[in-house]
């Protein structure tokens, strides 16, 4: 299973809306066949695998990631091709919540004689496919906070300069990040402050580039300049308007070639619900959100926030007025602070990167 783990990391940032999905063929001990999920339309995880067995899979032993699919979408299901080949036993790390799966293929794959077994490394399973479980079950994109932070807690100075608060294999691995996510999303202030590209520069699997994510620039008042970096790369960019947005600007931005999506605003600002509903909609599953403080204070207030990726530099900044990671309202007591589980700490060159999901009250 954990080669099955490893080869769905590389259908990450390929395949949304569908799962990334790892399958292994294993026959006397050896693997005889092995595959990813290819890009929408194509070959499953497990069809991959198994044309690569081709004979050997007969009596085999199948590892795959998630429930194999036991309905027709864009191409057959693939309990049946697993069925077809002889394969003997399978194990899946963990059963598909999608509602036109949820322990059908299971029951299917038993009523064929095969022998199944569920749970094997479910935890590693679940990270993978973290966006995926949240959209087949909301209809909402999964939203992760990233930032990066000095010591004592600041993303700017006093006058706005965080250039470059994190380190080069910090702000590599950031583009790593955004090549997994279907989108990446930035308030209409740090696009005025940094003048971000909010692109992917780094290779794909192999090396190559496969996608840009979605821009989403939430900028209620259009405030975002027409002659901004971002308009300018490669991809697709999405502006959030509110009605109150000038005409003329609006125009200004579909010239460049930017999709205006015009939200209500909730308190004056967009309602951020919404949007992530809409997005949703457009097939987003996934949404890595990169400031500014107002933003992220907004989606944090409003319960929005489903994972963090903080990156920790050591340097202090100092000074009441720089400018902190986190705005809105936030907690009154430490009681009520929002508190993360399932931490993760890595070190990237002099910085630490700590990750996790916020806990819900129904998880304290």
């Amino acid at each position: 299973m954990g080669k099955a783990l490893s080869l769905a990391k590389l259908a990450l940032g390929q395949v949304s809306p569908n799962p990334a999905v790892g399958a292994v063929v294993v026959k006397n001990g050896v693997v005889v066949g092995e595959g990813y999920t290819r890009p929408p339309g194509s070959a499953h995880a497990e069809i991959v695998a198994l044309e690569q067995a081709g004979d050997a899979a007969r009596g085999a032993t199948l590892f795959v990631t998630l429930e194999p699919c036991c309905h027709f979408g864009r191409t057959p299901p693939c309990t049946g091709s697993v069925i077809a080949a002889g394969i003997s036993r399978v194990h899946m790390a963990m059963l598909d919540p999608n509602p036109l799966v949820a322990g059908k293929g299971k029951e299917e794959l038993e009523k064929a004689g095969i022998k199944v077994t569920v749970g094997e490394h479910e935890k590693e399973a679940r990270e993978i496919t973290e966006a995926y479980l949240k959209f087949i079950t909301t209809g909402m994109p999964f939203v992760t906070v990233k930032f990066a932070v000095s010591l004592d807690g600041r993303i700017a100075t006093r006058s706005g300069d965080s250039k470059w608060i994190s380190g080069a294999e910090s702000r590599k691995r950031v583009h790593y990040l955004r090549y997994i996510s279907d989108a990446v999303m930035t308030g209409a202030n740090t696009v005025l402050a940094d003048d971000p590209y909010l692109t992917v520069r780094c290779g794909g699997v192999g090396g190559t580039m496969h996608k840009q994510p979605l821009r989403v620039i939430v900028d209620g008042r259009g405030r975002a300049p027409l002659n901004a970096r971002l308009f300018k790369q490669p991809g697709k960019t999405l502006v959030a308007i509110t009605g109150v947005t000038d005409r003329e600007k609006a125009a200004g931005f579909r010239q460049l070639g930017a999709e205006l999506l015009e939200i209500p605003s909730r308190d004056g600002i967009v309602d951020l619900r919404k949007l992530l509903k809409v997005l949703g909609e457009k097939q987003v599953t996934s949404v890595m959100v990169e400031g500014g403080g107002i933003l992220l204070g907004y989606l944090f207030d409003l319960g929005l926030v489903d994972k963090v990726i903080a990156f920790v530099a050591p340097v202090i900044i100092g000074g009441s007025g720089a400018k902190p990671a986190i705005c809105g309202t936030g907690a009154e007591k430490m009681a009520d602070a929002l508190r993360l589980r399932d931490v993760q700490i890595e070190r990237f060159g002099n910085d630490v990167m700590v990750s996790g999901y916020v806990q819900r009250d129904s998880e304290k």
